[in-house]
């Protein structure tokens, strides 16, 4: 994780003055120097002690993308886009915040409870805000008897597990406060379907760039090599993401749109000029050669100006995928388009002829 110290002067001030540094990057009696791979807490159902990057968030793909590459997905078009760097989730009940202060009353030098991703809190602390409700000088809300009997939970921030060197992964610093069942805190960063809609984005996986070549082992210099993609290849990806117990949630969706060829060489012609092969109205890219076709024009496709001479250039195809996504409350709207790549070695031969 990141310097806190470096990024959060003023926080880091604050928390040396308590006694105690940050560990709600960590679950209660972890060994930080060796913190687990996924969420982690205590009790079952009980997110208060996870780390900062335990997201409740579920993300599930539920059409297209079957043959994805795993752990790799679509790369935004717009190099200043981002995903949201942290948002704020229900952690825990009045039962279990009341629990953990119990701890603390039985073991006051350990066990501190996370009241924000960056800020542990100990017993006195706990005491005085959750169960005696003792007002704050500095305006952090108070609670009497951890608000018992009281419909709801308690919030806190969550930082992007793929976004903790980002400043902005630490801007959820609200201290553990209270939400009533059925409503949304109505502060920055706060979770809504847009939020989890870019959330989704980095974890859409589409099928790999593989493209049809015809001629399919070596390309023959100044013929054309014809490339396509059938239809049904490359199908929309629907990626659904949802904060349980929220009502929150949001479905993104990748449709492929373009694909793009860049032959590998200078000397190569690409059919079109651009390279750019927009997607049929079947689903499809460019056109199946059919025999007879060779010296046509394909309306997909490269011509190679020079033999490889035994090194393959390197035939980059990416898939341009426009991005959707619609959410609960009518909500919807578009992210930006993504890109996948791939690459494939074309071989290409001098023409052979005969003199008699």
């Amino acid at each position: 994780m990141r310097s806190l110290k470096r990024s959060l002067p003023l926080l880091a001030t604050m928390v040396l003055a308590l006694g105690a540094w940050p560990t709600a990057a960590h679950a209660f009696g972890e060994d930080n120097d060796h913190p687990p791979a996924g969420p982690s807490g205590g009790a079952s159902g009980n997110s208060l002690n996870a780390g900062a990057t335990a997201t409740s968030v579920t993300v599930e793909q539920v059409s297209g993308g079957k043959s994805g590459t795993a752990g790799k997905g679509l790369a935004p078009v717009d190099p200043n886009w981002k995903p949201p760097a942290c948002w704020y989730e229900p952690v825990a009940t009045s039962e279990q915040v009341k629990a953990a202060t119990e701890r603390l009353k039985k073991n006051p030098n350990e066990n501190l409870v996370p009241v924000t991703p960056t800020l542990s809190w100990g017993e006195q602390l706990m005491v005085d805000n959750y169960e005696k409700g003792t007002p704050q000088s500095d305006g952090t809300k108070s609670y009497k008897n951890f608000n018992l009997g009281k419909d709801g939970k308690f919030w806190r921030g969550v930082v992007n597990p793929d976004m903790e060197d980002d400043p902005e992964a630490y801007n959820c610093q609200e201290t553990l406060f209270w939400q009533d069942a059925g409503t949304l805190p109505k502060i920055a960063n706060a979770p809504s379907p847009k939020v989890l809609a870019s959330y989704a984005y980095d974890k859409v996986k589409v099928p790999d760039t593989k493209v049809e070549l015809k001629p399919e082992a070596k390309s023959t210099v100044n013929l054309p090599t014809w490339v396509w993609l059938d239809k049904g290849a490359f199908e929309d990806v629907k990626v659904r993401a949802e904060l349980p117990g929220t009502g929150v949630w949001a479905e993104t969706t990748a449709k492929p749109v373009s694909l793009h060829l860049e032959p590998g060489t200078a000397d190569a012609q690409t059919f079109p000029a651009s390279g750019e092969c927009k997607v049929n109205e079947d689903g499809s890219i460019g056109t199946p050669y059919t025999k007879g076709s060779s010296k046509e024009d394909p309306p997909c496709g490269i011509a190679y100006l020079r033999s490889t001479g035994g090194k393959p250039f390197q035939l980059k195809a990416s898939i341009t995928w426009e991005i959707t996504w619609e959410g609960s409350g009518g909500a919807g709207g578009d992210l930006p388009n993504g890109t996948f790549d791939g690459t494939q070695d074309i071989n290409v031969q001098e023409v052979q002829s005969i003199n008699r």
